[in-house]
């Protein structure tokens, strides 16, 4: 019993107008041809003259160090929580609209729950209670 031979497959051929992945390179090199251009830049103005050199190198680190700067934001990792949504459990508070929620500024892990009585519109109820998500 003989095999039949299948063909080999041909080589599909890339089209040319999808664009060509791009060279990825290293980081250290990008570097490196920065340092070495900025080098030379430097190096020129410095035998030009000397003085201007100086100044120029001045200039550099003076507007890196403020652009660095600049680009840093300051996080919001130093603000307090928000207070959680969970309202107090009693029967006085059961059926009010709650106005807001504050932290207590004498004792830590109290918060000040205030409500408003569906009956009496011009009546704020103020509930003190434990937050249960303080450490």
């Amino acid at each position: 019993m003989t095999r039949k031979r299948r063909p080999a497959p041909e080589p599909e051929e890339e089209p040319d107008d999808e664009p060509e992945a791009p060279v990825e390179g290293s980081h250290g090199a990008g570097v490196l041809t920065l340092a070495v251009l900025g080098a030379g830049a430097a190096a020129g103005v410095y035998a030009a003259s000397p003085e201007a050199g100086v100044l120029s190198l001045w200039a550099v680190g003076t507007g890196s160090l403020w652009w660095s700067c600049k680009r840093r934001r300051m996080s919001d990792s130093s603000a307090p929580p928000p207070p959680p949504p969970a309202r107090p459990s009693c029967r006085e508070c059961a059926g009010h609209r709650l106005l807001g929620v504050a932290p207590l500024e004498s004792q830590k892990g109290m918060l000040i729950y205030k409500s408003a009585p569906p009956d009496r519109p011009n009546h704020t109820h103020i509930h003190l209670a434990k937050d249960v998500n303080a450490a």
